[in-house]
């Protein structure tokens, strides 16, 4: 287990652990944390599993852990990790299981005064409207053909069936679509699992929320954004569902075999890797990309379906009840992209395993508007607590491969907040709060009580301290579905 003593202090919110901490090490490990943060990270082994990480061929530059990580599967979940391409490796364990979980904010022109006759009423629309739990079904029934063309064309394949605006695409990272995604490297079981599930919100810590735009931080970028102080917003948490699930299930299993042929030896077997140029590795970064896209359209199709129930409550009562895209971001993802290196610009592929990427002004992936201010990043926080709306900064794409922190990061197990927390209590102190809550379950309720989850202000007070995002504006919860 890593000590704090053992960290190396950088500077207020910028720790090391050294290369030199352990023979195996290709590369040091870089710690985004406050001083209050840190005396939690010792709790679980996120610490040891981003030294462990640094065992992987190929790295680069140093692996990284955001300030709301925790304990995952062989990475930790708030990690970034970078191998150069094509030499390096891609380990799915540094994308994980929900592969492109993100998030996407929509904003309106709906005052809280004019919409807080409706919130209920709301509520129960959104809830319908947008289907959650475990293996629920979502608004289509596609053939093994038609969940092959969500996984080639994502967001794209929204737009072709009425579920998208050329703005929505364009303000999703990538536009919405992977290149590369070939439905030939999926399973039979990967695409039998998506056959009903695209607009759907699944369970475990995916919502939907109505919030309120409660503070304005930087005016300029809100303007560009299109946020306005006492207008309302909708989040959407969510990934690819079974899909992206069984894509990540058959590749950790079928990449044992890969190590032992290439001779790469892994601390933990947790984090099975392939050499990013073998026929293994170039097959699971192209299911992975089908996985990503189906998550895209699965969002899209989930944010339609948000419209329509606005639609189905406020026509006739506002004047407009329309919802536009801010931006849609992944935060479970490997992507191929060009970084400054040690001063060089180097090609590389970046795994965020809960984090989001945060590209600073100027990046070329951006849409024109944005280019001027950096991406949006979007950061919620645990359920009844606020989220933010930050911006990516120049800093951080010198520091952290133009990534930030994704959320809270939790502090308690699903399993110790069950046991700790009752849901109906939970549904009461929400609701006393001014929150209505539709949830499956009280006890997927209590999985995500706020007290399962790091304060999510100290976590972006971290990030804004390193320099690697900026305060946009603060959401406050008015609305939360929970699968």
């Amino acid at each position: 287990m890593v000590s704090i003593n053992e960290l190396k202090r950088i500077n207020s919110y910028e720790w090391e652990i050294p290369q030199s901490y352990r023979a195996d090490m290709q590369v040091p490990v870089r710690i985004f944390a406050s001083e209050e943060l840190l005396k939690g990270v010792t709790r679980d082994k996120s610490l040891e599993q981003a030294v462990n990480a640094c065992s992987l061929p190929g790295l680069v530059g140093s692996v990284m852990v955001m300030p709301d990580m925790h304990q995952g599967y062989g990475f930790p979940i708030g990690g970034v990790a970078a191998t150069k391409y094509p030499q390096g490796v891609i380990s799915p364990g540094g994308i994980g299981y929900d592969i492109n979980c993100g998030v996407r904010l929509l904003g309106s022109r709906l005052s809280y005064q004019e919409i807080k006759p409706y919130l209920d009423e709301l509520a129960t629309a959104l809830n319908q409207f947008c289907p959650s739990g475990v293996g629920k079904s979502g608004h289509f029934r596609l053939s093994t053909r038609e969940v092959e063309d969500v996984c080639r064309d994502g967001s794209r394949w929204a737009k072709k069936k009425g579920y998208a605006s050329d703005q929505d695409l364009r303000r999703t990272e990538e536009g919405g679509r992977i290149q590369g995604a070939d439905p030939h490297y999926l399973s039979p079981r990967a695409l039998k699992r998506g056959t009903n599930q695209v607009g759907s919100l699944g369970a475990g810590n995916h919502f939907i929320e109505i919030d309120l735009v409660a503070e304005i931080y930087d005016h300029q970028a809100a303007q560009v954004m299109g946020l306005r102080e006492g207008d309302l917003a909708l989040q959407i948490h969510c990934g690819s569902r079974g899909l992206g699930h069984q894509v990540c299930s058959d590749y950790v299993k079928s990449l044992q075999g890969a190590v032992h042929r290439y001779g790469i030896e892994l601390p933990d077997r947790a984090l099975v890797c392939a050499p990013l140029e073998s026929p293994e590795g170039e097959a699971y970064l192209s299911a992975m990309g089908c996985a990503a896209n189906y998550a895209f359209a699965n969002r899209q199709v989930l944010s339609h379906y948000a419209r329509e129930a606005f639609e189905s409550v406020l026509a006739g009562k506002v004047s407009d009840w329309h919802l536009f895209q801010v931006y849609d971001v992944a935060h479970n993802i490997g992507k191929i992209e060009t970084h400054q290196i040690g001063g060089k610009s180097t090609q590389v592929c970046v795994h965020r395993k809960g984090a989001t990427r945060a590209f600073g002004p100027g990046a070329d992936d951006l849409p024109s508007e944005y280019k001027k201010i950096g991406q949006p990043v979007l950061v919620p926080g645990s359920m009844g607590t606020s989220s933010w709306v930050l911006r990516g900064t120049e800093e951080a794409m010198e520091r952290s491969l133009g990534s930030c922190c994704h959320g809270a990061g939790r502090v308690m197990s699903r399993t110790q907040a069950k046991k700790s927390i009752r849901g109906e209590d939970l549904r009461k102190q929400l609701n006393n709060d001014g929150i209505y809550i539709r949830a499956g379950s009280m006890a997927g309720l209590a999985e995500e009580a706020p007290a399962a989850y790091k304060d999510v202000d100290l976590v972006v007070d971290t990030v804004i301290g390193a320099g690697i995002a900026a305060k946009v504006a603060r959401l406050k919860p008015l609305v939360v579905i929970k699968g």
